[in-house]
This record gives C-alpha cells, structure tokens and sequence, in this order.
C-alpha cells in the first residue's frame, strides 16, 4: 500500500508530497494512464518576476504548484509584492504597488537554491534604483556564469559591485538602451535583457539570442503589460523603451520538457501515456526523434498520447538551443534508448557535466560510456563546443533495482523512470529536488499505476 493517499482520500496530500524526500519504487510495470501539465516551470517564474514591472496587478493563470513558484512567491513578498490566489484554480495575483527594497539575508533565506534572484534585477532597478543578488544556486550541471548577465546590465548603464554578501546593483542615472550582442543565445541573459529594456530609455538591439518558446511567451506577458518588442530573423530582438507598464492577465504556455519526460517514460516503461496540455508546435523536433526512436504518439485537440510503436531504435541526438534538441530532454530519453537494440549517442553541447547522471544508470545495469571531451562523428550539424560531452549507449540491457542519490531536476526526474523500468526495488533519495519543476509528480506516478512507497 502506497504512503501516499490520493488527493480526495486526504486533503493534505500536496503537502505530504512536499514533505517526501525519498521513495521506493518496484519497477518493471508499464506506465499507463493520464497526466495534466500545466504552465512551464521556464514561463511563469520569470512572468512573475515581470508582475514587478507594472503599475497595475498581474495575473497568471495555470501556476504550476512547484517549489520554484514558491521560491518566487516568496521572494516576491520580500520585496513587499502581495500575492493571492486568483479567480480561478491555478492561478495568482500580484499587486506591486507596495514593493520595496531587501536585505541580502532575507533574499538570501527565501532565494534557496534558485537561480531565480539574478532576474529580479532589471525590475528592481527601474522600480527602486537597487537590486540585491546573494550567492546563485540551481541544479550542478555545470558551469552557468553570470557574467553574460552583468555584462548585459552594464551595458544598461547599471553598476556593479561584488562584496562577500553577493552582488550589490545600482543605476544611479537611471537604465538607457543598448547594443547587446550574447556570446551565447542564453536564456537566462535573454530573459535579463527583457525585463530591463522594456523600461530602458531608448532602443535596445540584443543580437544573439534565446528564442525558445518560453521566451517568446514572456514577450507576449510583456507586450500585453505595454511593451513594444519586435524580433527579426537571425535571433534579433528590438525593444522600444516605454515610460510605464501596466499588470497582464495571461495563461502560460505548457510545459514542454515535463510533457516530454512522460513521453520518455512511456517509452522506457513500454506504457501508455495520455499528456493532457501538451501541443505539437512547441514539441517538434522531439516527436521527430521520439518517433525515430520507434516511438508512437496521436495529436489530439487537449493533449498528445505516447507509447511505444514497436521495438525501440538507436538514435543520434544532438541537443541545441532552441529550436534544436533541447537539453533537458535528453536525460529521460538516455533512460530509454537503454531498451533499444543497438548503439546510440547523445552529444550534449550545451551543459558540460549534464551526462554525470548516466553512472547511476550505468549501476542499474545500463551500458553506457560517456565521452567526456566529446565525439566527432559523421554528419554532426550542430557546431562542436569546448564544453561538449557524449553518452554512448548500447542496448538492450534489462535494468535492475538499485539505491540512487538525485543528482539534479533532469537526471533525478531519470532516475524515477529508471527505477519505474527496473525489475525489483529502487530507493531513490533527494527527491525534493525534482519538485522544483514536476506538479504533484507522486499523485502523477500513482494515477499511472506506478508501485512505489513514500519512505520520509
């Protein structure tokens, strides 16, 4: 019997669900039933972050209820932001008409391991003239420097110093517009520059930059609150500075990479998955590797079904910026591609240490070899970076139970499908960190049948 109660047995079963940090799981059963993704994890912290900007009160719809959302909400209150459910389920409302300055210790307290302060910036600077950032955290899948986000904000006009608190940003002068070009289409720096052009005296040109859909999303948030904002081909975006902004109402777009990780997990489990809120347009280029992989999907008008068509295939995957292979479904579907009859690589050009996760599945029995300097290989279309690594996986190799540590949101999110795929029992620890971007993941695997056991 499971330790979790469905939601309508206990009214407290969300915060049982926060409170799990370790579950056991007895794999080897497929995968099967429905599951609801609501708004990306990528979307509505950072148009929380614009609700900053207005002058009016925000309201996003479709919330997904992670522990992200609530590093926000709370940081947001810090900063003296009311926020309160909205009109309908999932959904908030922020008033920052009462907004102020922080302490490093209080950001610091509320921030946790989120990388989510660094983008407060830009508001906090046209709002208050300050913005305080304490030590980043996030998940350790290498190097994210911040540089590309001071240099952005420098580049605004802003001033920097650096104490042993963290980072202490002012604008004496006020922001004006600038000529940015990334070194790399960041998202993180993309989203930077948004949130503090749209109030920028002047015109600001960002070449190079992110385009994912998530971030045109925050364009439309944006847009709405009053912004003038157009792209161009070639990853340029212009925005016309505005003297003020209004609040937004708008639903988020899904969350692609939570409904690509139940895709891998139909697959890997040889299930059958309903992903309620997933739509093609934005999933692309992974049902094109998914089908060539021997997956079988049917796009429906309120979401997309997954299984297995067939015996699974080797693959080459190259992930890119988007609209390439994003990064983040690669580590489900290396769980996956351990079932398939033959060699498979993945080449991970964006993140250095993103393959670390493969020595647990390499423990369960899976044959993999991860490059750590990468691999030319024949008909290679994305460009080879420094930082790039590749996993070799050969298969089909039957995965067995073991004792895991999660070592990041991706790869621990991995972890669980593994297990859930593995014949005997799995302990799979530090589960807390998979909360940051899966809503109610435990009533989710127990609506798809899944056998497993909240430990503590």
């Amino acid at each position: 019997m499971k330790t979790l109660l469905s939601d309508s047995a206990n009214p407290k079963s969300g915060d049982r669900e926060m409170a799990g940090e370790v579950i056991r799981i007895r794999g080897g059963r497929p995968l099967t039933g429905r599951v609801e993704v609501k708004g990306a994890k990528n979307l509505a912290t950072k148009a929380m972050v614009a609700a900053l900007l207005g002058e009016t009160a925000s309201i996003l719809r479709d919330v997904p209820d992670i522990s992200d959302v609530q590093v926000v909400k709370s940081l947001l209150e810090v900063h003296g932001v009311v926020v309160e459910a909205g009109d309908e389920p999932g959904s908030l409302t922020f008033d920052p008409s009462g907004a102020v300055a922080a302490h490093f210790e209080e950001i610091d307290a509320h921030a946790g391991a989120s990388r989510i302060p660094i983008l407060f910036c830009g508001p906090l600077l046209h709002l208050l003239g300050e913005a305080l950032i304490p030590d980043l955290g996030g998940c350790r899948i290498g190097d994210r420097p911040i540089n590309f986000h001071m240099d952005a904000l420098r580049a605004f006009g802003a001033i920097v110093d650096k104490s042993y608190e963290g980072i202490r940003i002012t604008a004496p002068n006020g922001l004006h517009g600038a000529n940015i070009e990334l070194p790399y289409p960041s998202v993180g720096a993309t989203e930077q520059v948004l949130l503090t052009a749209v109030k920028a005296e002047g015109v600001t040109e960002l070449r190079n930059a992110a385009i994912e859909p998530e971030i045109m999303d925050l364009i439309a948030v944006l847009q709405k609150m009053g912004a003038i904002i157009s792209y161009e081909p070639n990853r340029v975006i212009l925005i016309e500075g505005v003297d003020s902004l209004r609040g937004y109402d708008h639903r988020s777009i899904f969350d692609r990479n939570e409904a690509a990780s139940w895709a891998c997990a139909a697959l890997a489990t040889d299930g059958d998955i309903f992903v309620g809120g997933a739509r093609q347009q934005e999933m692309l280029t992974f049902l094109n590797v998914f089908r060539k992989a021997g997956g079988w999907f049917d796009v429906r008008e309120d979401g997309i079904q997954f299984r297995r068509g067939g015996v699974l295939k080797p693959v080459v995957v190259e992930t890119d910026v988007h609209p390439g292979f994003m990064t983040d479904w690669q580590q489900p579907l290396i769980v996956a591609l351990t079932q398939a009859e033959g060699e498979s690589i993945v080449h991970e050009t964006v993140y250095e240490n993103r393959l670390g996760f493969t020595t647990a599945l390499v423990q369960m029995g899976a044959d993999i070899v991860v490059h750590p300097h990468g691999l030319d290989t024949e008909g290679r279309r994305v460009p080879r970076r420094a930082l790039e690594q590749a996993a070799v996986i050969n298969g089909p190799t039957p995965l067995h139970g073991a004792d895991v540590v999660v070592p990041d949101l991706r790869g621990g999110y991995s972890y669980l499908i593994a297990a859930l795929a593995a014949e005997g029992e799995s302990v799979v620890r530090n589960v807390g960190i998979i909360r940051r971007g899966y809503e109610k993941l435990f009533t989710k695997l127990d609506a798809l049948g899944a056998d497993f056991d909240v430990v503590g």
